[in-house]
């Protein structure tokens, strides 16, 4: 309880820009959650999917699954190689999808919250130039509640920055489901042509 009268406290001691700043971390902390659970929960499923999948074609099977993503490209009745690059480039934008916003939010999180600190501090020693007295213990808690801007863009970096280490490497292993068994169908459409071009010159 003491906590949140600290915090009621500074935010009504803030100046607008603060306000704007934490306002914004704030926005930022919850869309990096929000990837966070929505893309892990997606790409878990993805790679259940194309797992089992490689595991079929391994296992004898002449095609993909159908909940693969290489479905829509692969039938029995048509292949194409151009067509299956196609598809894997979209498998890669899909897998990568909230990536860059993670990545933007990692980068810029600290330097908002600098941005706050700095101007908090501006504001700070603006006013002390027209007080009477500057002493230490005037401006020591003003810049300490200045840096709590800095803190909380730092705060919200470090989760943005580790999720999106953790969701490259989930997609990182979906991809790698798929580019094998766009290698195994490769390899079986060049052994079926050759076996079938074999059979028509005996």
């Amino acid at each position: 309880m003491a906590s949140v009268d600290l915090f009621l406290n500074y935010i009504l001691r803030s100046n607008v820009v603060t306000w704007v700043v934490l306002g914004w971390l704030s926005v930022y902390f919850i869309a990096t959650l929000t990837i966070l659970f929505a893309r892990w929960s997606q790409l878990s499923q993805w790679h259940e999917r194309e797992r089992a999948s490689l595991e079929s074609i391994m296992m004898g099977s002449k095609n993909v699954r159908d909940d693969s993503i290489l479905k829509r490209c692969v039938s029995s009745a048509s292949y194409s190689i151009n067509l299956l690059k196609v598809c894997k480039n979209v498998a890669e934008k899909n897998a990568t999808i909230g990536l860059s916003w993670l990545s933007v939010i990692a980068s810029t999180s600290p330097f908002i919250g600098l941005f706050g600190t700095v101007v908090s501090i501006l504001e700070t020693f603006g006013g002390l130039g027209n007080a009477s007295s500057a002493s230490l213990g005037v401006i020591a808690p003003a810049i300490s509640e200045a840096l709590i801007v800095t803190a909380a863009g730092i705060f919200v970096a470090i989760p943005a920055y580790s999720f999106h280490i953790l969701l490259k490497r989930k997609a990182y292993e979906v991809l790698s489901l798929v580019e094998r068994q766009a290698e195994i169908i490769a390899s079986n459409a060049k052994a079926g042509e050759a076996k079938s071009g074999h059979d028509q010159l005996g």
